[in-house]
Parts: C-alpha cells; sequence; structure tokens
C-alpha cells in the first residue's frame, strides 16, 4: 500500500508558511477581528462523520454543513489606538453554568459583526453542537455565550434592526436520537417517469432511500429564535425545517421559508417544495406568499415557476419584492418579457402589485436610500449580456416625493408608474468595459443600500487593461449618469478599496488592501482631499493600519511578467509567465502551461487581458506554481476562449483549445525562453477536461496534470459548463469531447488526480478511473491517485504534500531527459 509521501523541502517549506490572521472589520471600520488560521488541517479534520444527503454534507456533531478549516485565537484590533484584545475565557459572563473549556483557541467556525459596529458573534464547534458567543467591542475580554445550540445546516444567523439581537436556528429542546437504519430493508427505492421532461444535471450526495430522507429531515429541523446578551431567548413558532428567515425592517414582522415534502431521489435540496410565509415576530403566521413545488420538471438553465428572490424591501416598514418568471421558467421560450417585478406591503390584506418586467432573466437587485428608487440586473444569454436599469416612482404617485426628473432614454410603463433608464449595460466578458459594482452600506436596520451622497453613488472595480488591473473609485451622477473618477490605484501595486469610511464634496476616507509584486498584503486607511483629478488625487494623509510581512521571500527572487500572443485563427491570448530563480536555474526551462477555458461571444472580449501583474505571489495547498522551485517554467492562466454562437460554440472545441496551446508554445519558443520539446500541461475540473482533450489531440506535450476531472460526457447528459444541448441532441459532440473516445490516441503519459468524495456535479471519482482503466487498456502511460477523505478541491495536509510529491515526480519523470 502506498503511504503519503512529501515533496522536495523547498515545496514544504512554501506549502507549511502559515498564512496570515484574516482580517474582520467591522462596518465603521473602527475594529477589526484578527482571526488566524492553520495552513493546512490534517487528514483526521476530515475523517470526521458526515452525512451525505441532499446535494449537502451535513456535520451531525455540530448541527452544521461539514466544515474543515476554523479560525482560532480571535484577537479585537481597535484602529486608533492600534490596541489588541485576544479573546480568552468567559466564566463570569457564560449565560449557561458548567461549560468547561471556555477558550477560544480553535474551532471558531465564522464571524458577523452587528451592522451597528457596537458588537460581534462567532461560533464555536465543541464535542456538545455549536456555540454563538457575543462581543461587545466596549467589553471585549466578557463574551457572552447565547447558546449552545446553535444550528446552521440549512438556515444562518441574520442581525435584527436594532443591531443587538440575532435570529437563528437552533437545536430543538427535546430532539429525538439520531434516526437508526433497519439492519433488513422495508421495501425498495422506487421513482417514476411520468411523461414530463425532466431534464438533470449530475448532482451527487442525493437522497437514496427512506432512511436517508428520515436523516435528512431530523437533521434540518430546527427551532427559529432571537437571541440577545441581556434577556433570555425567544422562541418563534414550532420546530421545522426552516430553510431561511429574516427580520422586516420595523422589526415587526418575519419573512420564513420552510422546506416540505415530498423530497427528491433526484435533484438536491435547492428544488424541494418550500412554504413562504410573513410571520408576525413571535412566530404567528400572518399570511402566505407563496407554496412552491419540487422543481423537477425545469428545462436546461431554467428557473423555478411562483416567486424567487422574495425579500424585505429597505427602509419600508414591512415590504416584500421578488420576480416570477412569464416565460414558463425556460430560456429557450420566446418571450417579450421574461420576468414580473412585484411588491406586497404590510398589512398584506390586498394582492401583491406588479412594478414592472423584465426582457431579460432577473439577476439582482440594489436598493437606494431613498426606497422609491431601486435597480434591477438581468441577463441575456444569447448575448451573454448583462443590464441593470435604474428604476424609480414617477411624478404623482401616492406617498413618494422627491421624484427626480427621467432623462429622455426612459422607458416609462404607465401601468404602474414607474420611470426606469439603462443605468450598466455590456457583455460580462468585457472586462475593459466593466464600470465597477456600486458601494454598499448598512441602513439603521442592518439591509444594504447604495452609498449615496446627494445624487451621486461610487463605483469600485478593478480596471482591467491590456497591462493588467488598476483598481478606481468612480463617482456617478444617478439623474445624468455622468462619471467622475475620484481615485485610481497606482501603477506599481494592487490596491482594492474595502470600503469607503466618510465621503463629502472633494473628500474621501478609504480603506483599502495594498500589495505588490514585492509586498504583501496589507491594510491602509488614506484621507483624500480635493478629489477632483482624473488620476490619483491628492492624498493628504495615509496610515498604514496592519503590518504583515513577507513569509516566504524566496518567491520573491521568481520572475513574473504578461505574455501576449495570438493563435493561428488571429484571437489574442495572454497568460501569466513565471520564471525561477535565476540564481539556481538556467533557461531555456521546461514549461508547465496551466489552463481552464472559458466561453466568449466574439473574439475582442476573448482577447482582454485578465491578469494583474501586480498580484503579490504566495504558493498555497496544492498550487502547481510550486513547481517554480524546482526549475520549472510556468505559464499561468494561458487563456483557452471558445468563441461562437453559445448554442453550437462546442462544435469547434477541440480545434480552439488546441490552438490556443500550440500558440503558446510557438510563441515562448520563439522567445528562446523555454525548450519546446519539454512542456507539460495539466489543469484542475474543467482544467483537467481540456488537458486529456489537448493530449488526445497534440502529440507536443511530454506529460499531462489532470486533477478532479470528467472525461466521458455521456455521463453528463443533459449539459455540461456551457453546453445547453443534451446529449441526444448532440451526440456526434458529446463523444468528441469525451477524452475517454479517444484514449487509445492519448500516447503522452497522463498523472489523473481524485478525490474519493468529490461531490462537485458531473466531476464523479469514477470519471478518472474509467480514464485510467480507458489508458491502460489501450497501452497508454498514465497513474491514478485517489486522495481518501477529499473531495473537488484537496484540503488535509497528507493529501496536499502528496499531491505536490506526485505532481513533481512525474514532470520529473518525463521532462528531464
Amino acid at each position: 500500500m502506498t503511504t503519503y509521501q512529501l515533496p522536495p523541502k523547498a515545496i514544504v517549506e512554501l506549502i507549511d508558511t502559515p498564512p496570515d490572521p484574516v482580517v474582520i472589520w467591522s462596518p465603521d471600520a473602527r475594529h477589526a477581528v484578527l482571526a488566524s488560521r492553520v495552513a493546512l488541517p490534517d487528514l483526521s479534520a476530515l475523517s470526521r462523520r458526515f452525512l451525505p444527503l441532499a446535494g449537502l454534507r451535513i456535520d451531525p456533531q455540530s448541527n452544521s454543513l461539514f466544515q474543515t478549516e476554523f479560525y482560532s485565537n480571535l484577537v479585537l484590533l481597535e484602529r486608533q489606538s492600534n490596541r489588541r484584545t485576544p479573546l480568552g475565557n468567559s466564566e463570569a459572563h457564560a449565560g449557561t453554568a458548567n461549560i468547561d473549556e471556555q477558550s477560544f483557541e480553535s474551532k471558531i467556525g465564522f464571524v458577523s459583526w452587528s451592522h451597528r459596529s457596537t458588537g460581534f458573534v462567532f461560533s464555536r464547534v465543541t464535542e456538545r453542537g455549536s456555540q454563538l458567543w457575543y462581543v461587545a467591542v466596549h467589553d471585549p475580554s466578557s463574551p457572552v455565550l447565547l447558546t449552545e445550540r446553535l444550528h446552521t445546516v440549512l438556515q444562518g444567523i441574520d442581525w435584527m434592526p436594532d443591531g443587538n439581537r440575532i435570529l437563528c436556528a437552533t437545536v430543538p429542546v427535546g430532539r429525538c436520537d439520531e434516526p437508526k437504519k433497519e439492519s433488513v430493508p422495508q421495501g425498495p427505492s422506487v421513482q417514476e417517469a411520468d411523461g414530463r421532461k425532466a431534464p438533470a444535471r449530475t448532482y451527487q450526495d442525493l437522497l437514496n432511500n427512506a432512511f436517508d430522507e428520515a436523516l435528512f429531515e431530523h437533521y434540518t429541523n430546527s427551532q427559529l429564535a432571537i437571541l440577545s446578551p441581556h434577556d433570555p431567548p425567544q422562541i418563534i413558532g414550532e420546530p421545522c425545517m426552516n430553510w431561511f428567515a429574516a427580520s422586516s425592517p420595523d422589526g415587526e414582522h418575519l419573512l420564513a421559508v420552510r422546506l416540505k415534502k415530498p423530497f427528491s431521489f433526484s435533484l438536491p435540496v435547492d428544488f424541494f417544495p418550500r412554504s413562504i410565509e410573513v410571520l408576525a415576530s413571535n412566530g404567528r403566521r400572518l399570511v402566505s406568499v407563496a407554496d412552491i413545488p419540487l422543481s423537477d420538471a425545469l428545462p436546461i438553465e431554467g428557473v423555478r415557476l411562483g416567486p424567487r428572490g422574495v425579500q424585505w424591501w429597505p427602509g419600508k416598514p414591512a415590504t416584500l419584492a421578488w420576480v416570477e418568471a412569464l416565460d414558463g421558467g425556460d430560456p429557450s421560450r420566446h418571450a417579450e418579457y421574461r420576468e414580473e417585478f412585484k411588491v406586497w406591503g404590510a398589512p398584506f390584506d390586498g394582492a401583491a402589485v406588479s412594478k414592472l418586467k423584465l426582457k431579460g432573466r432577473f439577476t439582482g437587485l440594489t436598493f437606494f436610500p431613498d426606497p422609491s428608487q431601486w435597480m434591477t440586473s438581468e441577463y441575456d444569454r444569447d448575448r451573454r449580456w448583462t443590464t441593470s436599469l435604474l428604476h424609480y416612482e414617477s411624478q404623482g404617485v401616492e406617498g413618494i416625493e422627491g421624484n427626480t426628473k427621467p432623462n429622455s432614454d426612459c422607458l416609462i410603463d404607465s401601468k404602474c408608474s414607474v420611470v426606469s433608464q439603462v443605468f450598466f449595460d455590456r457583455s460580462v466578458r468585457d472586462r475593459y468595459g466593466d464600470p465597477g459594482r456600486i458601494l454598499l452600506e448598512a441602513d439603521q436596520a442592518g439591509f444594504s443600500v447604495a452609498k449615496q451622497f446627494g445624487r451621486t453613488v461610487l463605483l469600485a472595480g478593478v480596471g482591467a487593461s491590456p497591462e493588467g488591473n488598476r483598481p478606481f473609485l468612480d463617482e456617478r451622477n444617478l439623474d445624468t449618469l455622468a462619471t467622475t473618477r475620484r481615485w485610481r490605484c497606482p501603477a506599481d501595486c494592487s490596491e482594492n478599496v474595502v470600503s469607503v469610511l466618510a465621503w463629502d464634496v472633494g473628500s474621501l476616507q478609504l480603506l483599502t488592501r495594498r500589495e505588490s509584486s514585492s509586498d504583501p498584503p496589507n491594510y491602509y486607511l488614506h484621507e483624500l482631499r480635493n478629489v477632483v483629478s482624473t488620476d490619483v488625487g491628492p492624498q493628504t494623509k495615509s496610515q498604514q493600519l496592519t503590518y504583515y510581512i513577507d513569509s516566504t521571500p524566496q518567491l520573491r527572487r521568481i520572475s513574473k511578467r504578461i505574455v501576449r500572443y495570438e493563435r493561428a485563427d488571429g484571437v489574442p491570448l495572454s497568460g501569466t509567465l513565471y520564471l525561477p530563480d535565476e540564481t539556481e536555474h538556467h533557461g531555456p526551462y521546461p514549461l508547465l502551461l496551466w489552463s481552464y477555458p472559458l466561453e466568449f461571444n466574439d473574439a475582442s472580449t476573448a482577447g482582454q487581458v485578465a491578469i494583474n501583474p501586480n498580484a503579490f505571489l504566495r504558493v498555497t495547498g496544492a498550487n502547481h506554481l510550486a513547481l517554480l522551485t524546482q526549475g520549472y517554467a510556468i505559464l499561468d492562466d494561458a487563456t483557452m476562449p471558445v468563441i461562437g454562437d453559445p448554442e453550437t460554440m462546442n462544435d469547434t472545441f477541440i480545434e480552439q483549445i488546441v490552438g490556443a496551446a500550440h500558440a503558446a508554445i510557438d510563441h515562448l519558443a520563439g522567445q528562446k525562453v523555454i525548450d519546446p520539446q519539454r512542456v507539460a500541461i495539466g489543469g484542475h475540473s474543467y482544467g483537467a477536461f481540456m488537458t486529456a482533450n489537448v493530449l488526445a489531440h497534440s502529440d507536443r506535450f511530454r506529460a499531462g496534470i489532470a486533477r478532479s476531472g470528467a472525461y466521458n460526457r455521456t455521463l453528463t447528459p443533459f449539459g455540461f459548463q456551457s453546453e445547453r444541448r443534451p446529449l441526444w441532441q448532440a451526440k456526434e459532440i458529446y463523444s468528441k469531447l469525451s477524452p475517454l473516445m479517444h484514449a487509445d490516441r492519448i500516447k503522452t503519459p497522463l498523472l489523473l488526480i481524485h478525490g474519493e468524495l468529490d461531490s462537485n456535479p458531473g466531476t464523479f471519482p469514477m470519471q478518472s478511473q474509467r480514464m485510467f482503466q480507458a489508458i491502460r487498456g489501450n497501452g497508454g502511460v498514465a497513474k491514478l491517485v485517489m486522495l481518501p477523505l477529499e473531495g473537488h478541491s484537496y484540503r488535509a495536509r497528507q493529501s496536499v504534500m502528496h499531491v505536490q510529491y506526485e505532481t513533481a515526480e512525474w514532470l520529473n519523470r518525463y521532462m528531464r531527459s
């Protein structure tokens, strides 16, 4: 039996380097929680029992989803004084007697700040379950235990509008023991097709029988409660399968979504039936919004019927907003309008009001401080196009004041008295044209709204360009849509806006995260005055807030640059070229080409650079960049665009990815950087699928590395990635794109790695096992590494080190001669 192996010492040192603490800022950025992490968990963390049910992996001990990586050693940082307070024991404030071992050195699941910035909560996993603790910033040395019965399998936590109490789910008092499996089955597991079309992706970890159903119901039943550090718990209603619950802005109503039977054996929990209701704050049912049946007949890329995305409207006491499909949920059906936007307000004694209709598929809502104004986003899948429309109530609507004047391009729907204008409109693949995202902040009740000053909002973007990313901050007028640049990242670093803490005419106070090719990420506070330029505004004060140092200085001897080249059909391509330490290794170098294909409608967006040259290089986990220490050059994120009509672009998938791979080799060989006779190709997931396909149709590679991939597309018959056609409409394409069907042509040595418990849709562990058997059966050279207890990506230190060992050993074997 093979035991876990370690890679070369240089790789071990990189992977074992402790990561910097995570910095979790309060909304006002006056405080931050510093949370430590281990580089990699031990394999024993993955060996704990979990229950694979309905597409979830449930931890029965913690009554949460299965988690392998945790925070530890929480420290509260006060920004102005730089005072740091470790969170310690709290016996005097525990709230529950006889709690032993109140230290917080490990197994912290999550941290969540109050929108008032007065305190935060964190979860902690113990032998008896999950705890929820509250920490007040004025007394961080005395955390308060809110509950030992936290339940987060389905329901997360939600801060109440007062910013002091927390709405969450708890384990029901008196819950019976876990159901026991009968030693002798009571009957078969039965499924039936009733003549309706019900295409489904290849999901894993599904329910299989009545015992699974009983387990699922047992561990998803929870009791809603409102917890307070000062008052006894307030129990809400009766235990049920709580999927989601949230308080209204006025704190007097609760939106509650609850799962119902029947469950499904062919679909995960997202498709299960549910009821959507409004409750009084004491749990009394006020009104039913909708009863959503099992969504077992959705078309490919379709959506369910009935209300979707139901949520409270910020700034209004208790008004719900949602959308409903007008095209039957079928994106292939022609329809003038695909979605209808509706609202319904307390006392919920009439019908919901239709506000407007959308031509594209709804993708999100943005709210503003003025509740008479909002924004919808929609997606056109045929063009891969996103459009955001800014809406506000038109003049003359009762109860609405201060309406703005629409510009000449507004669309007016007279039926619902809403004025709309286009705010964003672009290809989702157009990185250069990305205007950024609207910055949000929490209102007084904790709901996210646009950060707004007068009639202006702020847009923060990555600033993609042919030279790389230059993040920016823009102001945009809501009436004229005129945009003014207020800040831009310097050219010699990568600095992103975390939040805007103060904003006035001509002045900004920014919290940013800055890094460069030589400096690790740290947080900064900038106060900018007289900000009127189109580039970096005059900076009057800058303060560094964290001081993390370079823990892997050996990587600074790695060189890095953007390379640009063309495919034979003229499509521009790019990638990040890393070259090893020239004091230890000399070129021309053996090359590893690492990639992940993406789909585009046109060559202009496919050729855009998607690289950040100023990113600080760190190598963690199973990252292939660790091979830089072994003398390999690496072309990372080498673009592999697949261009064409979304309905048929995969017809030329093979030709396009092989052409892109060859173009990369030819360009770097022409630069005398690499040895074109010693090139390997690799990728993860869809990148592994790409790797196997390239090796089946090219003889220009010496080795391949395919991690967690899918190689037989007949096992994903209802589409994969962006393929919309089912197998029965494109049998030749499914066969052509299945490397398994061409295993007899793969003569390049291929290393296949897969987690034995991979739950990712489509990448069943069997995919790698069958691919290995096919190559071996046809006389090819391959190696299959199946990692116990691992999923789609690899977490445990033993697994990660072994992956690095196998990868280095494989390339050394076939690339050094």
